[in-house]
């Protein structure tokens, strides 16, 4: 894995940007080259910010964006220290399944925030990206917005909980349909799904985004803290236990057998071969 451990961002190394302004806290996801791809340096970078956030009294509200054409791809496979090693096969499931829980712990740090967090959502949302915006409290998608969570069809577990979140939204069902098929959704799909809580024109995205977040942050900061807290803690009771079931889950998928066969499959453009190991 790469190091995490240093706090300082290298100059032309962001992968998430901060601007705070009026009572928003803008985190921008600042990589439209490479469709905003997702690494271990954006979740160390991710958690960085939002513990500036979580102390900074003029924050009231967080709106979560992304440059370009697309939120987040998912993962992005050539960033460095994309792969974690070990001498023996159960050193390096439990060095992923650490990795894991460290970055459940970076995300934890946004989701749990005590300002509210609202998501906007353009282009592809797929993988960590959709995993991404469900850790926000609510989200606001362009029409052109596309939902998929395709970890299965690469033979590795949906690894940051977005399945869980999918079924707290939307229900179980949901849940298992979109995690084991891996089918991508449209905006529309994702809005009757709860999912999304508005839908709007491509071109009024930013605008809409911002106008939520705005109305927010008139509101009393201690009120809106409050009814979050109180909202998380129901809907959210179950969720630490179950995702570090996940996290264990997967460890073991990102050294299987099947992990290796569907990246190789996937690029060589042919039909994966799993055999369950």
């Amino acid at each position: 894995m790469i190091d995490t451990i240093g706090n300082e961002v290298a100059e032309g190394e962001e992968r998430v940007r901060l601007e705070t302004a009026d009572g928003i806290a803008v985190l921008t996801l600042c990589r439209p080259d490479r469709l905003n791809g997702w690494s271990w340096e954006s979740t160390r970078q991710l958690g960085l910010l939002a513990d500036r956030i979580r102390f900074d009294p003029d924050v009231r509200v967080v709106l979560l964006r992304a440059e370009g054409r697309a939120f987040c791809a998912g993962i992005d496979v050539t960033a460095p220290g994309g792969a974690i090693t070990g001498a023996t096969a159960a050193e390096r499931t439990r060095n992923y399944y650490e990795g894991i829980r460290w970055v459940h712990e970076r995300f934890a740090v946004l989701s749990r925030l005590p300002q509210p967090v609202v998501a906007a959502v353009q282009g592809y949302c797929l993988g960590f990206g959709f995993e991404l915006a469900l850790m926000a409290d609510f989200r606001v998608a362009a029409e052109d917005a596309v939902f998929a969570l395709p970890e299965a069809q690469l033979g590795v577990a949906v690894d940051a909980g977005g399945d869980l979140r999918i079924a707290r939204e939307a229900g179980a069902g949901w849940a298992k349909f979109l995690a084991l098929t891996g089918r991508r959704i449209d905006a529309a799909t994702a809005h009757r799904l709860n999912l999304i809580q508005l839908l709007v024109p491509t071109q009024e995205l930013e605008g809409a985004a911002r106008a939520v977040a705005a109305e927010i942050a008139a509101n009393a900061p201690l009120a809106v803290q409050g009814i979050k807290g109180a909202i998380d803690a129901y809907a959210d009771a179950a969720l630490a236990p179950a995702l570090d079931r996940v996290a264990m889950t997967a460890a073991l998928t990102l050294t299987s057998e099947d992990c290796r066969e569907g990246y190789t499959a996937k690029a060589a453009r042919r039909p994966p071969h799993f055999t369950g190991g």
